[in-house]
């Protein structure tokens, strides 16, 4: 199967299962991917490494590097390969996009300085970084959109200058958990930028934000629960073929699992450690270990994941087929 590397598909971001000893297990992250493969024919043809869900600030940056390199090696045959690049800087942040390339990444999912969520930014700022480290890396990337209410949000008439002006960048991760903002900006985006992917990261809301007509998802949400998530994005990327009675279906499948997981909440480090936990509830993580800060789960949370599988109609995954 020859590769061909899209931006328009469900891009599961990826968790990293940890040893005891907090040490990336490289063996079972393997077999986990090989599971995520096997979900290609039913719309995941790409994957995100280094993302929020992938624990990228409890990451070194030569952990990056690897975990990017075993993601291409597993599965970058026929899926196209992001790595997530978080840094303060521009200068390093090239170095690092150099180094998920160098690693096999096709792509990479820039977020912004997280100065700026703290103390904003210059309105310019923005533009001049996706197109310093596009070029110094001479790499493809998808923008990770932060919400409307944080400091470090994108203008929709800045992402379209970055859309317009920056070849390198192929899709925007739009995050903006404002409804109104959310779909006014997809329309404009849509009228001015028609050749951009335009996918949604609302894994709380999933549902809701594909009525806007996407291009896919970038969720931890695919990585966790793949099942649910493809037979959804089958009806809402088919609309010729579906009812609306089929999308509420999806959706409310959907819902229990997205509420012990998320809360109602958007994604934080306590919802991946719940995302992480029903991993390793349905078997495909020995274990739902999170580096801290990060704080383990009590046994209410626990048993509140349960409850949210149950009622999703989920079960225990068998593993040994990808070992």
């Amino acid at each position: 199967m020859a590769k061909q590397v899209t931006f328009k598909t469900i891009f599961p971001a990826v968790s990293v299962p940890l040893n005891d000893d907090f040490s990336i297990n490289e063996k079972e992250f393997r077999v986990y991917l090989r599971w995520l493969k096997s979900f290609y024919d039913k719309g995941i043809k790409g994957l995100v490494c280094n993302g929020h869900t992938g624990e990228i600030t409890g990451l070194t940056r030569a952990e990056r590097k690897r975990v990017t390199e075993i993601c291409a090696e597993e599965c970058g045959d026929i899926m196209t390969i992001i790595s997530g690049v978080n840094c303060e800087n521009t200068q390093e942040s090239i170095e690092m996009a150099r180094e998920a390339k160098e690693a096999g990444a096709d792509g990479i999912l820039l977020m912004p300085p997280h100065m700026w969520l703290r103390f904003g930014m210059n309105p310019n700022a923005p533009f001049e970084y996706i197109k310093d480290v596009a070029e110094g890396a001479d790499i493809d990337i998808i923008i990770h959109l932060y919400p409307a209410t944080s400091k470090a949000f994108y203008p929709v008439e800045t992402l379209i200058k970055m859309c317009k002006e920056i070849p390198h960048v192929k899709c925007i991760k739009v995050g903006t958990r404002v409804t109104a903002i959310y779909e006014h900006d997809v329309r404009e985006l849509r009228k001015h930028c028609p050749d951009i992917s335009l996918i949604t990261c609302h894994d709380e809301t999933l549902c809701v934000t594909w009525f806007t007509g996407m291009d896919g998802a970038l969720i931890g949400f695919a990585g966790c629960v793949p099942e649910l998530i493809t037979g959804a994005w089958e009806v809402f990327s088919h609309p010729e073929k579906h009812t609306l009675k089929e999308a509420q279906d999806w959706s409310n499948k959907i819902y229990p699992i997205s509420q012990a997981i998320y809360g109602g909440g958007q994604p934080s480090g306590e919802a991946h450690a719940r995302l992480k936990e029903t991993l390793a509830q349905r078997g495909i993580f020995k274990s739902a270990l999170m580096r801290k800060p990060v704080l383990p789960l009590d046994q209410e949370e626990k048993d509140w994941v349960a409850e949210g599988i149950k009622l999703s109609g989920l079960g225990k995954v068998d593993m040994s087929k990808y070992e």
